[in-house]
């Protein structure tokens, strides 16, 4: 059951990677069994993206003047974690803009959405096949398209396009828990490459193939017997943080 790769500094056990059963089954008793809201739990891994983000680019050394990011937000969990990354953005003083092109029903996605548009968060009506007006236009792009609950073997539009354009940028992509297009826990060589990936709770078995720059985990806020349940061996965050790199 256990997949372990990153050895902690302080003598414990190593940390574990977790399998997309074992995600899903961590989550469903974070809701189910310790109460916790959906809409809380988008919440806390949202701002937690966004303060990653600032660790790993912070605004002084950003490379283009206006601090902008572009958001790429799909239709599930992921993208809705997406919305509220970019909200916590714009409160930490960088300029967000979302692509988010098949929005869900879901009322709590609707919500988020309608926040990020009452903080003036442009949203984009097309994302554009040339790569170069991206790589002009922003100095990061975050990839929130596909997550955990998506299945990336029946993959259809307009998802296949807009991880074909991802593909292709050349500004660092900073990936919300599992690279987009990537198996949970076989990842894709083919795939995104990004230089940040941000796991949610635990890493999943497909981290063990990321090979970009920051890889931070936002999972303090895990009740300690869920984490001791799932033998997660989460490292000790410093001090108040939220987020640490691994």
């Amino acid at each position: 059951m256990s997949n372990s790769g990153f050895e902690n500094k302080d003598g414990q056990e190593p940390l574990k990677y977790i399998s997309k059963q074992e995600a899903e089954a961590l989550e469903t008793e974070l809701l189910e069994d310790y109460r916790f809201g959906k809409q809380q739990l988008i919440e806390i891994l949202g701002h937690s993206c966004a303060v990653a983000v600032t660790k790993a680019y912070p605004l002084k050394t950003l490379s283009k003047k206006q601090p902008t990011v572009l958001i790429v937000c799909g239709s599930e969990q992921n993208g809705a974690i997406g919305l509220v990354c970019a909200r916590n953005l714009r409160a930490f003083d960088y300029e967000p803009t979302i692509f988010y092109p098949k929005r869900s029903l879901d009322n709590i996605y609707k919500d988020l959405t309608i926040q990020c548009e009452k903080m003036d968060i442009p949203f984009l009506s097309y994302l554009p096949t040339e790569v170069q007006l991206i790589n002009d236009a922003y100095n990061l792009v975050v990839d929130a398209v596909l997550g955990v609950e998506e299945d990336t073997v029946e993959l259809k539009e307009p998802w296949t396009t807009i991880l074909t354009t991802i593909k292709q940028i050349k500004i660092p992509i900073i990936s919300l828990d599992i690279p987009s297009g990537w198996d949970v826990e076989a990842g894709n060589s083919e795939g995104i490459i990004p230089e940040v990936l941000i796991s949610f709770s635990a890493p999943k078995t497909c981290a063990i193939h990321f090979a970009g720059k920051h890889h931070f985990i936002a999972g303090r806020f895990l009740p300690y017997d869920i984490q001791k349940k799932f033998d997660l061996n989460l490292p000790k965050f410093p001090g108040t943080e939220c987020v640490m790199e691994l």
